[in-house]
């Protein structure tokens, strides 16, 4: 569709229906979930094991084509961790996979399909054996991750990085650097001179007040809609629709 045909009411229902449901059905599935938390399609979001934390305004974006799916394993040898800061992003299909440590810092962005892994998850010599080598992932502020990038154990990055769209990155990146390929290389460092706007600076509303936004900007989306034209749209759609 070209617009939005929703009515306001059906719209904010929605709203309501799917914050309810990332309430009730994934919010206890986090050891420890900041306020101001924002989950789109949560019924697509897949969380296994303990130890997964998220600290405030996360949102996460997923999809029934492209889940989002965090995982820690719990073993004798290991004991994962996934911890999120604040203000973070994360898109659909992103995965993070932890028999370790991965530790994110805040206002980080996570475009689709971005995949962190703290271990190999079988023995190189002995593939009946699970897990095999482990090592944590650090992540510092302000990271930007590209669609389908690759992150391996062991790796710490840098605050303000940016990893390029489908890098592999097996070895540490400094701060403030873009990197890109396989295995990833730095291409350029961030300009000094130049300020960095952060994702925190978009939550300076307090939640109520941010509802109010939000319910101001659907009903400024959603003006003129009507059941019957939402209706209409559904069973009998247009090109100009």
């Amino acid at each position: 569709m070209r617009k939005e045909h929703r009515p306001f009411l059906l719209k904010r229902f929605i709203a309501w229906f799917t914050d309810a449901w990332a309430r009730h059905f994934l919010a206890p599935g986090f050891e420890k979930i900041g306020p101001g938390h924002k989950i789109l399609s949560p019924w697509s979001v897949s969380l296994f094991g303990e130890n997964i934390s998220a600290g405030r305004n996360l949102h996460l974006l997923s999809a029934f084509h492209a889940p989002v799916r965090l995982c820690v394993w719990k073993g004798e040898d290991s004991n994962g961790e996934i911890r999120i800061g604040d203000h973070c992003l994360i898109c659909p299909g992103v995965r993070f996979s932890s028999a370790s440590s991965i530790t994110i810092g805040d206002n980080c962005m996570f475009a689709y399909g971005v995949y962190l892994t703290d271990a190999d998850w079988h023995d190189i010599y002995d593939r009946t054996k699970s897990i095999g080598g482990t090592a944590p992932i650090r992540v510092g502020d302000n990271v930007w991750f590209g669609d389908s990038a690759f992150v391996a154990k062991g790796v710490t990055i840098g605050d303000n990085a940016i990893i390029g769209a489908r890098a592999v990155v097996v070895h540490d990146v400094p701060a403030n650097a873009i990197v890109a390929g396989n295995p990833a290389r730095e291409v350029k460092q961030l300009d000094a001179a130049h300020s960095i706007r952060v994702r925190a600076s978009l939550f300076h509303l307090s939640p109520e007040d941010f509802t109010q936004w939000e319910a101001s900007m659907d009903r400024r989306f959603t003006e003129g809609n009507s059941w019957l034209g939402w209706l209409r749209v559904m069973f009998f759609p247009r090109v100009s629709d």
